[in-house]
């Protein structure tokens, strides 16, 4: 006990003179008066035939292309948009039935033409961007499997497939956006 409140006392005193040394160290002071400044050498002029240095090049950031993000997740983000506006009405049209789809209502003939329509142009937007030269990995790949599963959906349309494959595959679709959109938010874009 005493050797430590002896230690902790001689801690105490190094600290307090460490302390004391620091204000004696002379400072610099806005008043003229107060010092004397002694005049700076002139320096040498520089030698006339000698050219001035090359700036030296920045090195590309290691993060990825922000201008490619940003354009690959603002095309994404279009496709996206373009895709459930135009499915929507399919969508709308041929649930309530379970795996059953009435193709021969109107409704759902025309909504399916549309949506299919709409699907294969935002796939070939989503894969397009997807292949933005200086996109990273981890940003295209959603947008590829979004892309692709896309391309299913609307083979399924096409074929008259049962509610519960298209809605399978919506719903995976579904996924692969948000980790799109994900993906664009940690690289500083949005889609």
């Amino acid at each position: 006990m005493r050797s430590s409140l002896w230690c902790g006392r001689a801690l105490a005193a190094a600290l307090l003179m460490s302390g004391s040394a620091l204000f004696a160290i002379p400072t610099a002071s806005a008043d003229p008066d107060a010092q004397t400044v002694s005049p700076a050498p002139a320096p040498d002029p520089a030698p006339a035939n000698v050219a001035a240095p090359e700036p030296v090049p920045l090195a590309a950031p290691d993060g990825p292309d922000i201008g490619a993000v940003t354009d690959a997740c603002r095309q994404f983000g279009a496709a996206l948009d373009f895709a459930a506006t135009n499915y929507e009405d399919f969508a709308y049209n041929s649930a309530g039935s379970g795996n059953d789809v009435n193709y021969q209502d109107p409704n759902v003939a025309s909504s399916n033409v549309i949506g299919r329509t709409a699907l294969r142009e935002a796939a070939s937007a989503g894969m397009s961007a997807a292949s933005t030269p200086g996109l990273p990995d981890d940003v295209a790949a959603p947008m590829r499997s979004w892309s692709l599963r896309a391309a299913k959906l609307l083979v399924l349309m096409g074929i008259r497939g049962g509610g519960d494959s298209l809605n399978a595959t919506a719903n995976d679709m579904n996924v692969d956006a948000k980790n799109a959109q994900m993906a664009c938010a940690q690289n500083g874009g949005r889609a």
